[in-house]
């Protein structure tokens, strides 16, 4: 919902929109419709169905499309006035479904969740409570970004499909909408028009820093986008909370850490050998050429766009990160091509992993992912708290989601667990009966326990340690097979939320297993009844 417009600020720079253009987005306390022009952003992915028909009405005999398909290709490309009049009412229908669907899919913010009505057969109502709000990211695909549009995402804790998404909101909709909701969720109360300026003025000088960023004033390149686009420019009626920048990812960095990957050493090794196996052995290398090409172009492909898609995905979320910290939450920035700008509240990450190649060693190079509950798809893009960075940087990123570790050497102890064996720092080691299942890394495992969290590292060629806080311990589980049994070891598994962290000890002395297992419950019973899901922002305390 957008207010009336405001006159400029006395003193404002030359360069700032006038009065008439300048605007005030407010989150809809009633409810609200998505942008008019959701259905044609929904709707381009048909474009990709045309292009398939094309590719295989004209792609060469040797690429062995299925030969009934062509047929059917070739019936409906045979008349170009056909296939486009064709195209247009496949456009068209797929536009005006999403038309339909936009007539009933609107939205609210209240004071305890945001609310969503949908459907047009079956009518679904659904509400995302903002004392289980677990991350909200605003998200640009390529096509959106260009218009000034975007996607709220709410995550919230729960089974599949509990979070909303509203797809699409103008770019300072959808930031008014956020501000709106962290805010509420974070314990302060919705700034009021007698009030708004003391809340501000209350939030910003709670920051110490002195890099606080006014999120009512858009980033340069939003605005720019905006002035291309024509769209009005203005700023959030509840602006973001204040910021701090603690690390970013330079593109140099990313670019090598992507060029050090297995994958990667892989495209270039197997080129090498297939050549030096041409050269000492007696092959013909037009067989070799024969055999490649004679290959189904729909066989060889999905195998192609698998190995490059992992390595876009690496580069897409890697793309631009930066991480700061704001009293409503951890702010994670990143993204090529699809803009991702993630809100991710204090004590909501469920566990992180710390993992290093054998070929990032020599840079002692870091990278950093989470579980956060509610997050269900996406998990490459939701999921990375550091995609590369220094050992500083990844001590850093633990900082941020659990700023208390509950040890008085906390450095040394995390250091230790990234790269120690045995038992040092207290660590409880593999017994030596554990070379027989693990004969390299045996040494390298090992337990520990301190009053906020339970660490778990393995891994000698390539690294990785875990660390779960103990309030958010799923539960706990014992396994031992034939030979562990015969062996006196046991497997330590913490569940926690799904996501790509699995905090596992593997061949653990048995005692040390069922010590651990008590132990650990009763960290984890007494965390929970420490902690404070709601309202964060006095938990850390920065209060009203």
């Amino acid at each position: 919902m957008t207010g009336e417009p405001e006159a400029a600020t006395p003193g404002a720079p030359e360069h700032a929109a006038p009065a008439s253009r300048r605007t005030v987005y407010r989150a809809p306390r009633e409810w609200h419709r998505l942008h008019p022009i959701s259905p044609l952003l929904g709707g381009w992915a048909v474009l990709g169905v045309v292009g398939s028909v094309m590719l295989y009405n004209y792609a060469p005999s040797w690429s062995g499309p299925d030969e009934y398909a062509v047929e059917i290709a070739h019936a409906l490309t045979s008349s170009i006035g056909w296939f486009a009049l064709g195209a247009f009412v496949i456009l068209g229908v797929t536009i005006g479904f999403g038309y339909l669907q936009w007539r009933v899919n609107q939205y609210r913010l209240g004071d305890e969740a945001v609310h969503q009505r949908k459907g047009i057969v079956f009518r679904q109502q659904r509400q995302a409570r903002l004392d289980r709000l677990q991350a909200v990211d605003v998200v640009q695909p390529l096509l959106a970004r260009i218009f000034g549009f975007a996607v709220l995402r709410i995550e919230v804790a729960g089974g599949e499909n509990s979070g909303i998404a509203l797809e699409y909101l103008r770019l300072g909709d959808a930031e008014a909408m956020r501000n709106e909701l962290l805010a509420l969720a974070a314990g302060v109360k919705r700034a009021k028009a007698a009030g708004k300026e003391a809340t501000v003025d209350a939030i910003a000088a709670q920051s110490e820093t002195g890099h606080a960023a006014d999120a009512g004033v858009a980033y340069a390149g939003e605005a720019s986008l905006r002035d291309i686009a024509g769209m009005p420019q203005g700023e959030a009626e509840t602006p973001a909370a204040p910021e701090r920048e603690v690390y970013a990812v330079p593109l140099s960095r990313l670019a090598l850490s992507i060029v050090l990957s297995g994958p990667f050493i892989f495209i270039v090794t197997v080129p090498a050998l297939v050549g030096i196996a041409v050269l000492a052995l007696p092959i013909d290398l037009g067989d070799i050429l024969a055999v490649t090409v004679g290959a189904s172009l729909f066989t060889v492909l999905p195998a192609a766009f698998a190995l490059l898609g992992y390595f876009w995905s690496r580069f897409n979320s890697g793309f631009g990160f930066k991480a700061a910290l704001s009293p409503d939450g951890i702010r994670l920035r990143h993204g090529a091509l699809e803009t991702r700008r993630q809100t991710v509240p204090p004590g909501r990450v469920q566990a992180v992993r710390f993992h290093q190649t054998l070929l990032w060693r020599h840079k002692d190079w870091w990278r950093v992912t989470i579980n956060v509950a509610g997050y269900q798809d996406d998990q490459e893009n939701v999921s990375t708290l550091l995609p590369v960075g220094s050992r500083q940087d990844a001590l850093t990123a633990l900082w941020l989601v659990l700023p208390d570790l509950g040890d008085p050497d906390p450095a040394g102890t995390v250091s230790t667990a990234l790269s120690g064996s045995g038992d040092e720092h207290g660590f409880i080691p593999s017994p030596r009966r554990a070379r027989l299942f693990d004969p390299i890394q045996w040494r390298q495992r090992g337990v520990r326990a301190t009053d906020r969290a339970l660490l778990i590292r393995r891994g000698r060629l390539s690294r990785e340690m875990f660390v779960v806080p103990h309030e958010r311990t799923q539960s706990l589980q014992l396994q031992q097979g034939a030979l562990q049994r015969r062996r006196g070891l046991a497997t330590f598994v913490v569940h926690s939320t799904n996501g790509p962290v699995k905090p596992v000890a593997e061949h653990l002395d048995v005692d040390d297993a069922l010590a651990l297992l008590d132990s650990q419950a009763q960290r984890a019973a007494e965390g929970r009844r420490r902690q404070t899901p709601e309202q964060w922002m006095s938990a850390v305390g920065i209060r009203e």
